[in-house]
């Protein structure tokens, strides 16, 4: 299974890398949309796990880009509870999933695993 975790908010970022790393779940990091879609251009993920709210391109553009682009890929949408709308508005355009920040470790891994099945379904 291969992950890439994308969330502008680096301490996020890092925290929820180090404890699936730790669980021993392989991911990459991605700080903005462009880090993202370059790391997806690079090596396609299984999962992509993507914030919603990010500066400059949103989670949204970077979901229907990898939709166009890749649409084996799984994306599960990570939000705040001020953009649950847009959450939804992600599953309209095709995401697997989307998580309200801050997210469960177990509750991550789940949804993971099921996005990552589905991937290779």
């Amino acid at each position: 299974m291969d992950v890439l975790f994308v969330d502008d908010e680096l301490k996020i970022l890092e925290m929820y890398g180090k404890r699936l790393g730790w669980r021993g779940i392989p991911v990459r990091l991605a700080s903005s949309a462009a880090e993202a879609l370059d790391a997806v251009e690079e090596r396609e993920p299984d999962v992509v796990v993507l914030d919603v709210r990010m500066p400059g391109k949103d989670g949204l553009e970077v979901l229907a880009e990898l939709r166009q682009r890749h649409p084996r890929v799984r994306v599960i949408m990570l939000t705040g509870h001020a953009s649950v709308e847009a959450a939804r508005k992600g599953l309209e355009l095709g995401a697997f999933d989307y998580l309200i920040k801050p997210v469960a470790l177990d509750e991550l891994l789940l949804k993971i695993t099921e996005a990552a099945k589905a991937a290779k379904g």
